[in-house]
């Protein structure tokens, strides 16, 4: 299985070329622009997450995939994350199939929790309720997927009686469980046989390898095969020409971007220098360290897909389709050729 390698998005509003931030709309149209260059430039995912805030602003992560559908032909497009705790599981199912069949089988799914909480209210759920929320509407997703006519006992939606679900992709909807790094989710996605996705943006490898560690005990457990059992990466990063500045420089922005959530993290690069170095999780560095460091979490986490959130923090949109050309261009041949020679071989 090849190692694949992206970027992923949440439209989070960058830039213009004279430094004014651009309006919700242009934050859609520049998502659009990133995934149209991540296929030229050879990447084989993109990934469109979330949000429902002014600075971040793709709410409906399938309505941008279904346009990238129509302008790209190789490419695999996914959500990342859909919110599902507050999304309702058919719609979903109906919007992404929809995507799958005009993109020729394209589309994914990475499903999870969500790491913010600003959809509850808006649309009239209760925080109370965010677990079994997440677990019911996980397992409406998972029985649509495998049945073109469902049935469906639950406490937040009225009962499902041999309900007709379409239309039907040509073949069943590859389907993530997304996780920041809950053992639970570790292990409820091991033991189901699904492949798992982190949001991994910090830590380090050895961290993210006792996780990996846990995904494939729980399989081994629950006998899965494990050829079922597909690991993905997501993570800041930043790819360019000067290392150090690259390092520095996303750093600023990342203090913006954790701003807009309501987190901080440290405003000394000495601080947080140890994270954007080998054996860190923010993948910002020159092509070669990059590569290198991939590599490596790879040796660590088993892990066959890693893609990298650029735009963050109001990074100029020029900016990100630059890291982008260098990540396809100059990264991604290195891992694959390193990879997928040594697992080849």
């Amino acid at each position: 299985m090849s190692f694949e390698l992206g970027a992923y998005s949440f439209g989070m509003a960058g830039r213009d070329s004279e430094g004014n931030m651009v309006t919700s709309a242009q934050a859609v149209r520049n998502v659009l622009e990133q995934i149209r260059v991540a296929e030229e430039v050879g990447l084989d995912f993109f990934g469109v997450g979330e949000h429902h805030h002014e600075r971040v602003p793709v709410s409906s992560p399938v309505s941008v995939i279904n346009a990238a559908a129509a302008i790209t032909s190789k490419i695999t497009l996914s959500t990342a994350v859909s919110v599902l705790s507050t999304d309702d599981p058919i719609r979903l199912y109906q919007q992404a199939a929809t995507a799958a069949i005009v993109s020729g089988g394209r589309v994914e799914i990475i499903a999870g929790r969500g790491s913010s909480t600003e959809s509850f209210p808006l649309f009239g759920y209760h925080l109370d309720d965010y677990d079994r929320l997440y677990a019911d509407k996980f397992g409406l997703l998972l029985a649509i997927n495998a049945h073109e006519r469902v049935s469906w006992e639950s406490p937040f939606r009225p009962s499902l009686m041999e309900a007709l679900v379409v239309p039907r992709p040509d073949k069943p909807l590859k389907i993530w469980l997304g996780t920041g790094g809950n053992p639970e989710s570790t292990i409820r996605a091991g033991s189901a046989g699904l492949p798992v996705s982190y949001g991994a943006l910090n830590g380090t490898p050895k961290h993210w390898a006792r996780f990996g560690a846990l995904y494939h005990q729980s399989a081994d457990e629950a006998g899965v095969n494990p050829e079922l059992l597909e690991i993905s990466v997501a993570s800041h990063g930043f790819v360019g020409r000067d290392g150090l500045a690259a390092k520095q420089r996303f750093h600023r922005h990342e203090i913006a971007s954790f701003a807009l959530a309501g987190r901080s993290i440290p405003t000394s690069w000495d601080a947080v220098e140890a994270n954007y170095s080998p054996g860190g999780m923010v993948f910002a560095g020159d092509p070669l360290e990059i590569a290198e460091r991939i590599i490596d979490l790879h040796q660590h986490v088993g892990h066959r897909r890693q893609f990298l959130q650029m735009d963050i923090g109001g990074m100029p949109h020029r900016d990100v389709l630059a890291s982008i050309e260098l990540l396809g261009t100059e990264v991604a041949p290195q891992v694959r050729a390193e990879i997928n020679g040594r697992e080849g071989s």
